[in-house]
């Protein structure tokens, strides 16, 4: 960051596309740059006298500013959620420099969601202990549902009750194959060709039969997607636990949305395209307690929730080098995974290779 700029008077801050903006001594902001007036949606003089710290949602950057007191180095605050007075929110990572006057510059690098903290660095022993000794107490249940399936089949004439006892038996080897994993983890399966729509199509068929009538499903597909490599079954797991997550949350309306993005990034990775994928819901959102521990093990919502879904389906995301984001308030949310696909994959499903 620059040293110590003079905001009010270098027009060259209107120049950047950063979002930047600047307070007096006391943290009422005295201006900002065009791209932060944007960024925010509000015009510059309805910006001018607002508290600095009001901007945060969560209430820690009065703390963090209030501890630095007169050390004039630069703070950094990663993860950000920042509201203006019309309700909507914005996330950013933030830099917090002093000026010679004992303002603050504020540089924010907006993002559009909340990156979930890796589950794989925070799962304790002593938890995976629990989760293989809960992975040993559902095979019997899952014997069970496969042997009523079977015998189900040979009494059932009917074209679409078979249909759903079909259903039924992929799920329970599904569930099955994913105990198995708990219990005895291996290698991951190689990688193959899939059809994303395919997949998704295994989700809607599950979330038609779980919500019936009471939830809309609705499907919002790029057609021009490729095939890509990658675990069709761990990608279906995925999903299926994000589309039931929003149906919990009293959504009446479900989207699932595909769509080619190119120059994506990825923690920090840089990829030619990927494939960006959103559940959508209108459900009743994500609580404000549980944003910075969403995708942590055991982590609910619900009382009778496991906590468990987000958990595999951001190892999914990790296991196909991807990830997944979310971003929500009652009545929207998105959440995203984006998996980078390879560019010969892309190339060939153009030229028909």
């Amino acid at each position: 960051m620059p040293a110590d700029p003079a905001p009010s008077a270098d027009l060259s801050l209107d120049a950047l596309t950063t979002p930047v903006a600047w307070s007096d001594a006391a943290g009422s902001l005295t201006g900002c740059n065009l791209a932060f007036s944007r960024w925010f949606g509000i015009g510059v003089r309805r910006l001018l006298g607002w508290p600095l710290a009001g901007l945060d949602a969560d209430g820690r950057l009065a703390l963090a500013v209030a501890r630095a007191g007169g050390d004039e180095a630069p703070l950094r605050m990663r993860r950000m959620r920042l509201r203006y007075a019309d309700g909507e929110e914005r996330f950013a990572d933030l830099w917090l420099s002093r000026r010679d006057d004992g303002g603050w510059l504020l540089e924010a690098h907006p993002v559009d969601e909340f990156p979930g903290d890796d589950p794989a660095l925070l799962l304790p022993s002593a938890l995976s202990a629990s989760l293989k000794g809960l992975a040993h107490e559902l095979r019997n249940p899952l014997a069970g549902l496969k042997g009523a399936s079977q015998l189900l089949a040979r009494r059932i004439d009917d074209r679409d009750a078979r249909e759903l006892i079909e259903l039924i038996d992929s799920e329970v080897e599904r569930l099955t194959g994913l105990v198995d994993r708990l219990l005895t983890p291996a290698p991951p399966r190689p990688h193959a060709p899939l059809n994303i729509h395919a997949v998704l199509e295994r989700v809607l068929r599950l979330a038609e039969a779980d919500a019936g009538w009471a939830v809309r499903l609705v499907r919002d597909y790029d057609p021009s997607l490729p095939e890509f490599a990658g675990d069709a079954d761990r990608l279906m797991q995925a999903v299926w636990n994000l589309a039931r997550n929003a149906i919990e949350a009293g959504a009446n309306h479900v989207h699932l949305r595909t769509r080619v993005e190119h120059g994506a990034r990825v923690g920090d990775s840089a990829h030619p395209i990927a494939l960006r994928l959103e559940i959508i819901d209108d459900g009743r959102g994500v609580p404000e307690e549980l944003a910075e521990q969403l995708f942590l093990p055991l982590v609910s919502g619900r009382a009778e929730g496991s906590g468990l879904g987000l958990a595999l389906a951001q190892q999914v995301a990790r296991e196909h080098r991807g990830s997944l984001t979310y971003r929500s308030r009652p009545g929207h949310t998105v959440f995203t995974l984006l998996l980078p696909m390879h560019i010969e994959d892309h190339a060939s499903a153009e030229t028909g290779a």
